[in-house]
């Protein structure tokens, strides 16, 4: 018999909570068993007045409507509205009965403005913590890694920087008549080919112009920083920088945050090339932290003699040429280095010499920069073969936080910022960590749920959270 639904009939009641509406495996309903925003009205309470003005938006309901987006991969305030309004696991997940008014997507934007980005970076670093009491989190051994966020900006907003056209007109000395003489402030070689202008963006000026690829044009963006743990890949730490700063800065500190967050030492740390500075590789290792970063190429052709052939003892200050004569140190430099230099009499006659440096030169320069020796190191290790253990740990730097990476972009809507200014696609940032983190203790959730129903019956309804945050 064939079926008729009347789709016409409305009905004035419904004889159900809400929550029964809502299927028992809806990724919302497995949060809200661990997710306890008790702490949050007092962690805001500075931000509103307590005897003066109308009752505002509830924060834990303005949060929650936050996440729940962010879950759908919803980032537009607008958009999100729209959908909690016909969405019944959004309106269950924020506290909203089925007549009750949301509210305006204008609040939302207003209180993030209200509550800053200090405050949402304490609420992702709260998910951090239930994830290490939930037992999800080992902390000794931690993957690192860096990615662009395109900025919320168009081409036409992109100028150029004439910056040394105005050092230029900026220092300059009058000569007898009056007239404005332009004073170079650069030394040295003149340059072969003029400096390539920098751009900016005038509608967010601290979005900058930088790519991941050489097979990428450069485009206005932010970078994310981000620590993800071995274990179970939960987000440990999360940092916004402009586009062009360089990830190998970041590296020491953002280790020292991830033992404040997780209260334990970091044992192991594994990144890319691009965290394969000579610092690092000091640091780390003075502090016992195996370092399994790839060490960059060596700069240079094959042909020439690279600065590793030149024997550097640190003891004595000194380095020595594979002709066997020592190069006498400089002026240190203000980054810590020190540039060596061979004697021009001993490079005149030297058998190496068409090897070692080119015809214009009358001698060889070597830099020894600070953590010099523990690069050397790095590149020894890596010349003779990493281990088996040490080969399996990259591999999962590769797929564990490169994989978070991707999961932020293609289902979390983190490809490309929604709005300007560098704390608002931090805010961004924190809010996508802190839905993934607690999707990961959905999953625990769910594996506790399928071992204690092949126990025995189990309702649903009177299952405990698994930690309070």
């Amino acid at each position: 018999m064939v079926g008729n639904q009347d789709r016409w009939r409305e009905d004035i009641f419904v004889a159900c909570p809400l929550r029964d509406l809502v299927p028992d495996d809806h990724v919302l309903k497995r949060v809200d068993r661990v997710l306890d925003l008790a702490w949050l009205r007092e962690e805001v309470a500075d931000c509103y007045c307590s005897d003066n003005g109308r009752p505002s938006i509830d924060p834990e309901a303005a949060l929650r409507l936050m996440l729940a987006g962010f879950f759908a991969g919803i980032v537009h305030d607008r958009k999100l509205m729209r959908e909690a309004q016909v969405n019944l696991a959004m309106r269950w997940f924020a506290g909203y009965r089925l007549h009750e008014q949301l509210p305006e997507h204008s609040s939302l934007t207003r209180i993030r403005q209200r509550w800053g980005e200090e405050r949402f970076k304490r609420i992702f670093q709260r998910t951090v913590a239930a994830c290490r009491e939930a037992g999800l989190v080992d902390g000794e051994t931690v993957h690192i890694d860096a990615t662009l966020i395109r900025a919320d900006v168009s081409w036409e907003s992109v100028v150029e920087d004439h910056a040394e056209q105005v050092l230029l007109e900026n220092s300059g000395e009058e000569d007898g008549s009056g007239a404005q003489v332009a004073v170079p402030s650069r030394r040295g070689r003149p340059r072969k080919h003029p400096r390539q202008a920098k751009k900016h963006s005038r509608t967010d000026p601290e979005a900058t112009i930088a790519t991941s690829s050489h097979d990428r044009r450069m485009e206005p963006c932010f970078k994310q920083h981000t620590a993800v743990d071995d274990k179970a890949g939960v987000i440990l730490d999360v940092a916004v920088t402009t586009g062009e700063d360089s990830e190998g800065k970041q590296l020491l500190e953002q280790v020292a945050r991830v033992e404040a967050n997780t209260g334990r030492e970091v044992k192991t740390v594994t990144a890319d090339a691009g965290y394969a500075h000579p610092r690092n590789y000091a640091e780390l290792a003075g502090r016992k932290i195996d370092a399994v970063i790839p060490p960059q190429r060596e700069p240079g052709l094959a042909s020439k003699l690279p600065a590793r052939r030149f024997k550097y003892d640190a003891r004595h200050k000194q380095v020595r040429c594979p002709g066997g004569k020592t190069l006498h140190p400089g002026k240190a430099k203000d980054d810590g280095s020190t540039i060596y230099k061979s004697r021009r009499c001993d490079c005149r006659n030297c058998v190496l010499r068409k090897r070692c440096i080119p015809a214009s030169s009358l001698h060889r320069t070597i830099r020894i920069v600070h953590g010099y020796e523990a690069l050397l190191r790095a590149r020894r290790r890596k010349a003779r073969g990493w281990n088996a253990e040490t080969i399996e740990l990259y591999h999962r730097h590769q797929w564990r936080v490169e994989g978070k990476h991707g999961e932020a972009k293609t289902t979390h809507g983190l490809r490309r910022a929604v709005r300007r200014g560098r704390w608002n696609v931090a805010i961004q940032a924190y809010l996508t960590a802190a839905v993934m983190n607690l999707k990961c203790l959905a999953a625990l959730l769910l594996m506790l749920f399928r071992w204690l129903c092949s126990r025995g019956p189990t309702s649903d309804h009177h299952m405990p959270a698994l930690t309070q945050t």
